[in-house]
Formats: C-alpha cells, structure tokens, sequence
C-alpha cells in the first residue's frame, strides 16, 4: 500500500472514529419531541423544514413565530378572505398550493414535512385530505386545537388557551418554544389591559357569521366564547353545545343581544348585507343591539384561533366600554 493510501485510510478511520462519538448529522438540541394533536400524539425527531399550512388564522400563527422560511406552501387564503399587505409581505415567496380547499395532489407535490390545518379547516372526516390519508406517505398533521370537536362528543368552553396552547405547540415543534413563550405573555397583558374597567353588567353580545333562513353562529366551544368573555361580554348564544352552527332567529331574538358582531368576509357577504338583513327580521330589528345600531365589525382572522384573536378582544373590549 502507497503512503498516500496508508493516510488515506487513516483519515478515514479518524473521521469514523469522530462521527462515531458525535451526534448525528442535523440533530437538533432538545428534539425528539412529541406533542398532542386531538389527543393522538405526534413525533418529531427534528424541525420541519417543508411545513404547509391551511387557512389564514394558522399561517398568521405560523408566521408570528417567525417560520416563513420552513413553509413549502399555504392554502384556503386568497379563495376566501380579506388579508391585508403586510399578511402577503410577511408570506414573502411562500406559494399558495390552493386558493380554497387543498388536495392531496396539491399537497404532496411539494413535498411536505408537516400539514397545520383543522376540521373543517381544510380537512374534512372522511374526505380525501385527512391525518390517516397523509400519514400514508409520511405526512405528520396538527391538528388546529379549536377544530377537535368534531372527532369527539365533548364540546368543552372555549378558552384562550386554544390560541396560547397552539402556538406554544407550534413552537415546540420547531424549537422555537422561547419565542412562542414570549409571543404568549405579550398577548396575556394585552388582554388584562382590555378587560379594564370592568364592567358593571355583562353585555350579551351575538356573533352572525351568514345566513339568512337561519344565522350561522358561534357557540360554546367556537373561539368567540373566548373572546367576549375576555373583553368583559358574555356570547349570547353560549348555552349551545356547539362550536360553529347554525340556530334559530328565534333562539337570538329572545337572548336580546345588546351587541352584535358582523364578520366582513370577502365573498360579498359584507357586514353591511348582514347588517340588512337583521334590520328587516321582524324579530331581530326589535333587539337592543339593532335597535341602537351596536355592530362590531371583525375579519375572519379575528374570529378563528390566531394572532389576531388579541386585536379583537381589544375592539370587543372597547365597543362594550363605549359611551351609550
């Protein structure tokens, strides 16, 4: 054997001998971790690289904690809602997959390493984009916390902790739990902030998302209860086992809500045509909140689990402590 084949072989054994006593190439500090998703739990041996997220309220989480450059794709954005600019200059190249509902097709071909959506937000029981159907190619998904209610017969008070839960979740998985940490804490002072004064009397306040035969709502388990509670209300139709349905005019009428939130969709179903339409029903017109015109006007953004969540408690909050 040569000299130079005789270092050679020296060098490599050195190099195996060092490898052997480091860890493995791209370990991570503090992985593997496992986190919960509608109970089931999921493994993570490192940071997803190629993560693809459905909806607006959860690429606005994914984005606050600063994960742009590990997202393969968005969905269920432009097909659907109002985002403003700085929501697209934060997405900077990051692709919407589909502009509505994706498809196993759209989200396999960009090869993802995590799939962030929901029931009902993006993945339906039974249809074709589900956690089993992905898992099939090796696909983790979490689940958005809120969506759980749909796979279980419990339909539990929503909380805050739905936002604080998900996005410390988010930041687990990624490593990135301090910045999750700190995000939570600036938005629990935001939040006690809002909630002062307190108020004197508890407002009944009705979410009308659409609908005019019958409006569709939010009830117990949907992230407005949460919301109104934390702004100092109370959700009018909060007795309903329910997350987001439909109820009757009949059953609102009677709560007589004080306030009335309009979601401001982008699909021509404005908050000036719900406005219409409550005051012509000749139950609803006779409400207190039609009556003296209490609208509070909120995106879709804002009424589903994310970041903006805390923008509309602090509107909420301020529409009840308004002078009457």
């Amino acid at each position: 054997m040569s000299a130079g084949r005789r270092w050679a072989t020296r060098a490599a054994a050195l190099a195996a001998a060092l490898l052997g006593a480091m860890p493995a190439l791209g370990a991570e500090p503090g992985f593997p971790v496992t986190v919960s998703s509608c109970g089931q739990p999921v493994r993570f041996e490192a940071p997803p690289r190629r993560m693809v997220v459905h909806d607006l309220n959860m690429a606005e989480m994914a984005l606050a904690l600063g994960l742009q450059p590990r997202m393969a794709g968005v969905t269920g954005i432009t097909g659907w809602y109002k985002a403003g600019p700085e929501f697209f200059s934060a997405l900077g190249r990051v692709p919407e997959l589909a502009p509505r509902y994706p498809t196993l097709e759209n989200l396999l071909a960009v090869q993802p390493d995590l799939f962030f959506a929901g029931w009902y937000y993006g993945m339906q029981p039974g249809g074709e984009v589900t956690p089993a159907t992905l898992a099939r190619h090796g696909v983790p998904t979490l689940v958005l916390t809120e969506s759980c209610i749909h796979t279980g017969a419990a339909k539990p008070e929503a909380t805050l902790d739905l936002l604080y839960g998900d996005v410390l979740r988010l930041g687990t998985v990624f490593g990135r739990q301090g910045v999750a940490e700190r995000l939570v804490a600036g938005w629990r002072e935001r939040v006690r902030a809002a909630a002062q004064p307190p108020l004197a009397r508890v407002p009944r306040v009705f979410v009308y998302d659409s609908g005019e035969d019958k409006p569709f709502t939010a009830g117990r388990a949907a992230m407005p209860q949460a919301l109104i509670a934390a702004a100092g209300g109370t959700n009018a139709l909060g007795d309903l086992a329910m997350g987001w349905g439909t109820a009757s005019w009949e059953a609102v009428a009677e709560r007589d809500p004080q306030f009335i939130v309009l979601l401001d969709y982008q699909n021509g179903q404005g908050p000036e045509h719900l406005r219409r339409v409550l005051e012509r029903h000749p139950a609803m017109r006779l409400t207190q909140a039609v009556r003296e015109g209490r609208y509070i006007v909120l995106r879709y953004a804002e009424l589903t689990p994310g970041p903006a969540n805390i923008d509309a408690i602090e509107k909420i909050a301020r529409a009840l402590r308004a002078p009457r």
